[in-house]
Parts: C-alpha cells; sequence; structure tokens
C-alpha cells in the first residue's frame, strides 16, 4: 500500500516522536523513508549593503544550516537502520516551509507524508499558525498526522 514515507523534522522533541512513529509504520508496512529538514532561508537581518559582510553572514547561515540538518538527519538515519528500514535524507533552504515540504514530497516519489502536531488547539493554531494543518488542507498526498 505505502512504500514511500515523506517525514519532516525539525529536531524538536515532537520530530523526534515522528521519527520513532514513522520508522515503526515504515517496518510493518515494509516501506522506505526519506527525512525531510527544511532550513530557514538567510534572515533578513543578515542582510547589509556591505557585500562582504553579506557574504559573510550568508556563509555563516549556510554552515549552521548544513550543520543542524546533517546531525538530525543522521540521527534519523541512524534509528531508521537499526531496526531494518531504508532511508535517504534530504534537506533544503526555503522561506516557505509548507511548500517545500508538499513539493519536495512529490519530487521524491513519495506516496504519504507524515508529520507531527502541537496540538496547540485552535486558538493556538490561529496565533501560531501550523503546517500541518496547511499541508492536510493542501496536500496532494495522504498525510498521517502524529500527536
Amino acid at each position: 500500500m505505502y512504500q514511500h514515507l515523506f517525514v519532516p523534522v525539525d529536531g524538536s522533541e515532537l520530530s523526534h516522536r515522528a521519527m520513532d512513529g514513522s520508522i515503526a509504520l515504515a517496518k510493518q508496512l515494509g516501506a522506505r523513508i526519506t527525512g525531510f529538514v527544511v532550513e530557514p532561508d538567510v534572515p533578513l537581518s543578515a542582510t547589509s549593503r556591505n557585500p562582504e559582510t553579506f557574504a559573510r553572514h550568508l556563509r555563516e547561515h549556510e554552515q549552521k544550516n548544513e550543520s543542524h540538518s546533517n546531525a538530525l538527519l543522521g540521527q534519523f538515519r541512524e534509528r531508521a537502520e537499526a531496526v531494518g528500514v531504508a532511508f535517504s535524507g534530504l534537506a533544503v533552504t526555503a522561506y516557505m516551509v509548507d511548500n517545500a515540504i508538499m513539493e519536495e514530497a512529490e519530487r521524491a516519489g513519495c506516496d504519504m507524508i507524515v508529520m507531527v502536531t502541537h496540538g496547540r488547539g485552535p486558538i493556538g493554531e490561529f496565533l501560531f499558525g501550523s503546517h500541518t494543518q496547511k499541508i492536510v488542507a493542501r496536500s496532494r498526498l495522504p498525510v498521517l498526522v502524529l500527536h
């Protein structure tokens, strides 16, 4: 049925639940996982009229993003491979997290997105937004939401 799970993670406690839940599901289904990290684009506050300063900020930002995503996807890979689940990792830099998740899931050929939610309720989601809610509403792929 589902053979390729797409699992966005960010390093929070919730994303560790997404790792564990998706690995257990993939093991049951005989599926593989693509772990995914969306790193933030360079913040506007880092922009400078001085090209050298901007270039330095950009390099530092890219190095920080790469280090974070490599560490996070490495943890995910170790957990998956420890129980025999095939894993590949993918990281991108983007402003629009929701769009990046949906586009990359389809591009990777996945047949389900597995996400976690903070479970803040309607007021919390109104105040803080919800990537999960937006993806559930707009994704062409099935979305499994873990709480």
